[in-house]
């Protein structure tokens, strides 16, 4: 049987992170003391072409690709939406083509006091599933109550971080010279109940100046040419999962340029088995109201 090109509201949070969160640095709070302030976030539109970068293990694979349409709007004072469709085909062969769709829509407070989440998506002919919940901050802990798949609550430690959240503090630990960061992140993931430690490292800055061997449309973009940027490694671990021998393999794990302003490029997805690269395609800022 095919493997699915991952259906988890978990990784379409991921690559909303990594390839389309987009910030320009400028003096305007976040809101929490403990969050990196890095500036609002810049309305816009990003297209990504996926493709099969290699496969390796017993499950391997012949072909991948895809496409991720990303739209990202809003500002601190009201908060962040983010639309997302992903459409990609995964071949293992032998006629075994697994075609899955995944639509979700996320608003997240500026603050990161709140988080709401719906997904909904569908492989091959079955059934779509859904996924519909909202995340609040209160106190030293986060209540998560789910509508969709079923009617659930429950609480989290208070030190989780939400998604926009999550790219605030790589952004700041990039710019604090920091090598290696350790986060908890909620993002409604699976059945709205997944929760992943995640471990990010940071490489040395590269310059605006630097040239690359395979420019997209952010390394030909005027704004950004002059801006510094790092390569990051992000790992995501299943925090109920138990170790073997003392060591925990991460479920998957995304490398990509971070730019200063929070733009992403060359993304690399490791999903153990096999691995997908995703190429920004198009890129479109759009009008956005900032904050008074």
């Amino acid at each position: 049987m095919a493997r699915s090109f991952r259906i988890s509201l978990g990784d379409v949070r991921l690559l909303a992170l990594t390839v389309a969160a987009v910030a320009f640095t400028s003096g305007v709070s976040l809101g929490r003391a403990d969050a990196a302030a890095s500036g609002p976030f810049l309305a816009h539109q990003a297209l990504y072409d996926l493709n099969l970068v290699k496969s390796r293990g017993s499950n391997s694979i012949s072909s991948a690709r895809g496409r991720i349409l990303y739209k990202f709007s809003g500002s601190a004072c009201e908060g962040y939406t983010s639309d997302f469709r992903q459409v990609s085909e995964l071949d293992s062969g032998e006629g075994n083509v697994t075609l899955s769709d995944l639509r979700s829509t996320s608003w997240e407070d500026g603050a990161g006091k709140s988080y709401r989440f719906k997904i909904d998506s569908r492989m091959n002919d079955a059934d779509s599933s859904s996924v519909d919940g909202v995340a609040e901050r209160t106190g030293d802990h986060v209540t998560v109550k789910l509508k969709q798949p079923v009617s659930k609550t429950f609480t989290l430690d208070g030190s989780t971080v939400f998604p926009t959240e999550q790219i605030q503090h790589i952004i700041a630990a990039a710019q604090e010279g920091k090598s290696v960061l350790a986060l908890t992140v909620y993002d409604g993931s699976d059945n709205g109940e997944k929760v992943y430690n995640t471990l990010t490292v940071i490489g040395q800055p590269i310059p605006g100046s630097r040239s690359t061997a395979e420019p997209d449309p952010s390394t030909e973009n005027d704004l950004m040419k002059s801006l510094t940027r790092w390569p990051v490694t992000v790992s995501y671990y299943d925090r109920d999962a138990k170790p073997n021998d003392g060591e925990q393999t991460p479920v998957y794990a995304m490398s990509f340029e971070l730019y200063e302003n929070g733009v992403s490029r060359a993304l690399v997805l490791d999903y153990n088995d096999f691995v997908i690269s995703g190429a920004l395609g198009k890129f479109d800022v759009k009008d956005s109201k900032p904050c008074e």
